[in-house]
């Protein structure tokens, strides 16, 4: 968990609206749409009608507004600045891929074809994608790891990043409980 100081919401919120004119007068309704947050949770932050600083959106909207780390980092317990950057890198990262992926959607794409089946494994439904041609006409069978992390959510992304910052065992940990949950739920014929 991050920690800031005392005063930080007052500060930001005043280095946020300067932003928010500073890139053309946007209001709280652009904003929220911008940053694909409900207009009522962007209200009531920004009018301090919330009880504490959600760190989330706080990097969110430093990401989505460009504003520099060195005008709110003082806000930022020390303990906590190497945190902070991280997370405010991911949802950067993220605006880019976001970008990239709207400019490849405004261009002509090349043929590309899915084809999926449903498939009865172990009493389940499943599907199951194949055939997949790519712009050479190489056949692919499975998604890449980049494929499948864009269509992880903001928060799986973040728990994905705290996930991938732990030591070696502390993820075998996660992932032995994560194994065991799942193989309880698979005992019970539990469907997600």
């Amino acid at each position: 968990m991050i920690r800031f100081s005392t005063d930080f919401l007052e500060n930001f919120l005043a280095v946020v609206r300067k932003y928010m004119q500073l890139r053309g007068g946007l209001t709280q309704k652009d904003l929220s749409e911008q940053m694909n947050v409900g207009i009522s949770t962007m209200s009531r932050f920004l009018n301090l009608k919330t009880s504490s600083v959600d760190e989330q959106l706080v990097a969110n909207i430093i990401a989505t507004l460009g504003i520099p780390l060195h005008e709110i980092i003082d806000g930022v317990e020390e303990d906590s600045t190497d945190t902070f950057k991280r997370l405010v890198q991911f949802y950067k990262d993220q605006k880019v891929s976001e970008q990239k992926a709207e400019e490849s959607e405004a261009r002509p794409q090349d043929s590309k074809t899915k084809t999926s089946a449903t498939i009865n494994v172990g009493g389940r439904k499943q599907q199951m994608p194949f055939g997949e041609t790519g712009p050479i006409g190489v056949t692919k069978t499975d998604t890449s790891i980049r494929e499948k992390f864009e269509t992880l959510s903001p928060r799986q992304k973040a728990y994905l990043n705290d996930f991938l910052n732990l030591d070696v065992n502390d993820r075998d940990l996660i992932v032995d409980l994560g194994d065991a949950i799942l193989r309880y739920f698979r005992q019970r014929n539990v469907e997600f």
